[in-house]
């Protein structure tokens, strides 16, 4: 499926995702066109033969699919001027505002576009997101897996019902920051024990990282990989029970259900 690309928005999300598919060989650059104010900014993708323009109605007439990536506070004034731009069984429009509900964005356009929302996470910048994906009925299937491919160039990418954005935002997008501060909190452990700052980093870093490709490419549980690595009276086993008792991992539960409930209550 050969598709015409346009990113309407080249901020940081914007220019990963063109980034992201240049970078992976999915989408030919002469394929994709990017939309900024300022188009100077988008320098280094014009020189990778991306299309650039400051004309977002000439990136809707150029496209099949049409990636939407501006500020929320954006989204109803760029559609309202979009609308009679956007042709009913040609465009595709996916989403990855965060916050804005696919039934408000095809209110936004009459209803006639079908929409997908998409929520990836700051790994894209590295072409290493989780990307949740979420769908109005009226998305064909073949355009479902289109979309799904796109964004399993730029990570990993997975099929939700929408009434769970809400949490795959906790989960995916804050989970990034609860990671870091748990590997942060192993390299401040780390110096403590006797490394220096730059050497207990590479090795909290690498450790989380391969401990998580465990994960993705066997397929096993955490608690499998956890018994490979704790032997009776040994030392990881000490360190995971003193944890527990420290309230390790009810702490971490109790964070993504108050961040869920942030989300919630606002």
């Amino acid at each position: 499926m050969n598709k015409k690309i346009a990113i309407i928005g080249g901020g940081n999300l914007g220019t990963a995702i063109a980034e992201g598919l240049i970078q992976s060989g999915f989408v030919s650059p002469k394929h994709i066109l990017i939309t900024k104010r300022n188009i100077q900014t988008l320098n280094h993708l014009e020189r990778k033969g991306v299309l650039v323009s400051d004309k977002n109605e000439e990136a809707v007439r150029y496209a099949d699919l049409v990636i939407l990536a501006v500020k929320p506070f954006q989204v109803n004034d760029i559609l309202s001027s979009l609308k009679h731009e956007f042709q009913e069984g040609k465009h595709l429009l996916v989403s990855v505002v965060t916050g804005v509900t696919i039934d408000h964005i095809a209110g936004q356009l009459g209803g006639k576009v079908p929409v997908v929302r998409a929520m990836p996470n700051t790994a894209i910048a590295i072409q290493e997101s989780m990307t949740c994906i979420a769908v109005s009925r009226n998305v064909p299937e073949e355009q479902v897996q289109y979309v799904l491919e796109i964004f399993d160039q730029l990570g990993k990418a997975v099929k939700i019902e929408e009434k769970l954005m809400d949490a795959a935002t906790v989960l995916g997008a804050c989970g990034t920051a609860f990671a870091m501060r748990y590997i942060r909190a192993n390299i401040q452990g780390g110096i403590e024990i006797g490394f220096d700052a730059a050497t207990a980093n590479l090795i909290a870093a690498q450790t989380v990282k391969g401990a998580a490709e465990l994960l993705l490419k066997k397929g096993s549980h955490p608690e499998q990989e956890i018994d490979k690595v704790t032997t009776p009276k040994g030392c990881t086993i000490a360190g995971l029970n003193e944890m527990e008792h420290q309230g390790f991992s009810s702490s971490l539960i109790k964070g993504l259900v108050a961040s869920y409930d942030k989300i919630a209550r606002d």
